[in-house]
């Protein structure tokens, strides 16, 4: 009874904040925190922290919402206290919640990239696979999906929950761990060896059912998700226009892979055309340079606040 009575009051809690809003809005607090109001305000959306750090002050009166652990937030969206919210892949399937996962959006503290939750193990270690690991103790913020990899494989073995600094409890506390990595360095440094992968994750963007099947939230949960995904796409990019001597067109066109389906422009000296695109950042550092080999003058590159494809 008393589990009822203090889910009703923290729902009540929530849906009083945004009487008067069309979304509550579940914003991820800890590591997740400023790239994800960074990322906000390159999709247009102005966030500012409030007097205490959860509450979220929007240029929109039209959202509202907390900050809350991004480990929480599929349960807080699958229950209603939020009709959307930013979580992982990874802990969606970590608390079985029933949500719409609107769009993925691969970003986080460090880097833009996919991230992984590997069994790891100390380098020394005779464990080859996951098989070695029966009768052991493996430590993780994962319990569920470790213990649920563990049956796949029938393997028995004994799931600790940790609190963090996991790679730390290898081998004096723990046989094993199970632990998130991007690039595997803090792995290394703690002398580790990945045995095997369980999962890829990344954030996503959920949404509760019932909020999703009303169309003036949907509409609006969607409009966040492309605004979020095309700032997104613009990281990686570059825009990038230069003028040329129309009779090396061709031979710039073949020699360039890289400047797809650019826009051509025709200027005051019929002889000169106008090039603008879009290209990877990474390869623009090679680019400007043979363009200029190529003859291109007036060579600008900009950056992109944010790409639809």
């Amino acid at each position: 009874m008393g589990n009822f009575l203090a889910k009703r009051f923290k729902k009540e809690f929530f849906v009083s904040l945004s009487m008067s809003t069309l979304l509550n809005f579940g914003l991820p607090k800890g590591s997740l925190e400023d790239p994800t109001i960074k990322l906000f305000g390159k999709a247009g959306y102005h966030i500012t922290k409030g007097s205490r750090s959860y509450t979220p002050c929007w240029d929109d009166p039209d959202i509202d919402g907390r900050f809350v652990r991004a480990q929480e937030m599929s349960r807080y969206v699958e229950d209603g206290f939020f009709d959307c919210g930013l979580t992982g892949r990874d802990w969606v399937l970590e608390n079985d919640s029933d949500v719409e996962i609107v769009t993925d959006l691969v970003y986080s503290l460090s880097s833009n990239r996919i991230s992984k939750w590997v069994l790891a193990v100390p380098e020394s270690a005779p464990i080859q696979t996951v098989s070695d690991l029966k009768g052991m103790t493996i430590a993780t913020e994962l319990v569920n999906v470790t213990r649920a990899y563990l049956a796949k494989h029938n393997v028995e073995a004994e799931v600790e929950f940790s609190w963090g600094a996991t790679e730390v409890k290898v081998p004096e506390l723990v046989d094993a761990i199970v632990d998130l990595t991007e690039t595997g360095s803090s792995l290394r440094a703690n002398k580790l060896r990945i045995v095997d992968v369980l999962m890829e994750t990344n954030t996503v963007l959920v949404a509760n059912k019932q909020s999703w099947a009303n169309p003036e939230k949907k509409a609006k949960i969607e409009n966040i998700g492309m605004m979020l995904e095309a700032a997104l796409q613009a990281e990686a990019k570059v825009g990038l226009k230069f003028n040329l001597e129309r009779s090396k067109l061709d031979e710039v066109l073949q020699d360039l892979p890289a400047l797809r389906k650019p826009t051509i422009s025709s200027l005051s000296d019929d002889s000169w055309v106008a090039l603008e695109t879009v290209i990877e950042k990474k390869v623009s550092r090679e680019i400007i340079p043979a363009l200029k080999r190529l003859g291109a003058e007036g060579i600008v590159e900009f950056p992109l606040n944010k790409l639809v494809p």
